[in-house]
């Protein structure tokens, strides 16, 4: 079965058994070329442990002609995540016939659902754990030959809605999730669509920005019709506004340049920089009217009504064990050991591999893990880079505070985090004003996994708040 995460339940308590940092590395200034593109590269400075500069940490920046990305093989089987448990007699059965772009849903009484991204036949249903012990079900499909498109979506796309993107397109590539635009209680006005990634090193969104434009737009016209959203905000990296005069030729719709320094591109940042909004503890940016979607969501809503198919593949960003990188298609369900014979990427005892980017992304145990539609980027990390994770108490070196974006007292935030005292975390000091963005855990001269502490603490909060609504709800019946 597959396996994932970096938090375990151990005999009624959690603990570490992996975690990400960058290596303690000296980067510098420079540019250099890869698939046609060239690369401006800054990456962190790190400085002496009494000096006074923050690390300097900026993104990277695609210049030159779109390229074609590698394109992976359909494999034999694809593997998907369904968002709930596992339970007996599913809707859909092992040795079902399905075909591409068709719906699954497996339970009655709920609207999760999964996109067939191939033709085949249901090989098995099964409950997989992933980040924190939450549980999914898996569902693996073997590829048959001969490929067939199902039609569902066809029909219902003559008439757009926010419901049927709602329906059929939450596990297209991107993941564009409708929630928030279809909250009547919460009513956004500001839809902001990222042309950068999240975390450093990433260049999928930046990608699809550059080569998928007819889609973004045909997506933004979509949601600014279908939602009555009227602020439509583009957000990218300044070395691409001026390739992006194409980009949201609707009006109403703003082009907006990132800072080049991380953590600008978190949605916090963006809502502070960008809108000169402060998100208040606790708050999520949907609470104050503002909806964030990648740039890949729009284009997959956009491409899927112009086309009247839904789309299976996936745009990611592969980077190798000596940091190059490499932008790949896939399909979704697709195991990562397929994209890695195709790229020549070789595993050795002791390598990493993360689902995400360098600061936030999160370790797998096996190069069976499959592609899902949020699957921005996969690192390859060398065993000899790892930094070790350490149970060696703060030092109250102040490093954390002085780097932390949100300015938070780190050093006494981790300290209730690591004792399990989440509420007086969250009362005392600050921990919903975390926008998770990793900085504490690089900086940490004793090498505690801060950030893994403080995700964890906001986990095990959210469980306790949500079994104590549904016993009130149960009692209230």
């Amino acid at each position: 079965m597959l396996e994932t995460g970096c938090w375990k339940l151990d005999a009624g308590n959690w603990k570490l058994e992996t975690g990400f940092k960058l290596p303690s590395l000296h980067f510098k200034f420079q540019s250099t070329t890869f698939n046609g593109f060239e690369w401006t590269l800054f990456i962190m400075v790190k400085r002496s442990f009494f000096g006074l500069a923050k690390p300097q940490f900026r993104y990277e920046s695609l210049n030159g002609k779109p390229f074609e990305p590698e394109k992976i093989s359909t494999p034999d089987r694809v593997t998907l995540f369904l968002k709930r448990p596992f339970a007996p007699n599913p809707l859909v059965r092992t040795g079902d016939k399905v075909k591409t772009g068709q719906k699954l849903s497996f339970y009655e009484d709920g609207d999760e659902y999964v996109i067939s991204s191939v033709t085949g036949t249901v090989s098995s249903i099964s409950p997989y754990m992933g980040d924190f012990g939450k549980s999914y079900t898996a569902v693996s499909i073997d590829v048959a030959g001969e490929e067939e498109t199902d039609e569902q979506f066809g029909t219902a796309a003559e008439e757009p809605t926010l419901e049927k993107i709602k329906a059929f397109l939450d596990f297209t590539p991107g993941a564009p999730r409708m929630d928030a635009l279809l909250d009547a209680d919460k009513p956004i006005k500001t839809i902001v669509v990222c042309g950068i990634d999240r975390d450093l090193l990433i260049a999928t969104n930046q990608y699809v920005v550059k080569s998928r434009v007819e889609a973004i737009n045909n997506g933004i016209s979509l949601l600014k019709k279908l939602s009555g959203v009227a602020h439509i905000m583009i957000a990218m990296p300044r070395a691409l506004m001026k390739e992006a005069g194409s980009i949201g030729g609707a009006a109403g719709v703003e082009l907006r340049a990132i800072d080049a320094g991380y953590p600008a591109s978190l949605p916090k940042m963006m809502m502070k920089e960008l809108l000169g909004k402060v998100v208040p503890e606790g708050k999520t940016c949907e609470d104050m009217g503002v909806c964030f979607l990648n740039a890949e969501a729009v284009a997959s809503v956009g491409s899927a009504f112009k086309n009247r198919k839904i789309p299976v593949t996936k745009t990611l960003t592969l980077i190798k064990k000596d940091m190059t990188k490499v932008l790949v298609e896939t399909r979704i369900g697709t195991p990562i050991s397929d994209i890695f014979n195709t790229c020549d990427v070789s595993l050795d005892q002791g390598d990493r591999i993360i689902i995400g980017g360098p600061m936030t992304g999160s370790a797998v145990y096996s190069d069976d893990y499959p592609v899902q539609p949020d699957t921005d980027a996969i690192m390859v990390q060398a065993n000899e880079d790892v930094s070790p994770v350490s149970d060696y108490p703060c030092i109250n070196c102040g490093e954390c505070v002085r780097i932390c974006p949100a300015k938070i007292q780190v050093s006494m935030l981790v300290r209730f985090c690591e004792a399990g005292e989440y509420e007086d975390a969250a009362d005392l000091y600050d921990l919903y004003s975390c926008i998770e963005c990793g900085l504490c855990s690089f900086v940490c001269v004793s090498g505690m996994p801060v950030f893994q502490y403080i995700r964890l603490a906001k986990y095990e909060l959210d469980r306790v708040r949500i079994a104590e609504a549904e016993e009130e709800a149960t009692e209230n019946a």
